[in-house]
């Protein structure tokens, strides 16, 4: 039983291989709600249409898809830029990772001289 068709697969090739899996198991599937309501793959009336309503899913993503990108490129045209802004420009950047750089350079000489100060000198060489 299943709530809506979309909410079983990612796009229609998954969604037949998955019907087509479950049924070679002797499941059928059913759904209760949706733009595919009533549709019983047990029958071979549900199978069409499982398959005419997953094809229009597939074509509606689509074109979601296209207007999506068509949108996109047309306010790119524009000049517009999506995405989050930036909160620094280059110059800030630049100089945000230089103090970075330095401050790890900063700690790795100070693990440098512990090691240095901390190391235990040998007093014996250890020859047979």
């Amino acid at each position: 039983m299943l709530w809506k068709l979309d909410r079983l697969g990612r796009d229609l090739r998954h969604l037949v291989n998955t019907i087509d899996e479950r049924r070679t198991r002797g499941v059928g599937l059913k759904v209760i709600a949706g733009a595919g309501a009533q549709i019983d793959t047990t029958t071979a009336n549900g199978r069409l249409a499982f398959g005419i309503f997953a094809a229009f899913a597939e074509f509606e993503r689509e074109l979601i898809s296209e207007r999506t990108n068509a949108g996109l490129a047309a306010a790119r045209t524009r000049g517009r830029m999506g995405g989050r802004p930036r909160k620094m420009d280059r110059a800030t950047l630049m100089m945000a990772m230089a103090a970075m750089s330095v401050v790890r350079l900063t700690w790795l000489a100070e693990i440098k001289s512990r090691e240095a100060i901390f190391k235990r000198p040998r007093l014996h060489s250890r020859r047979a």
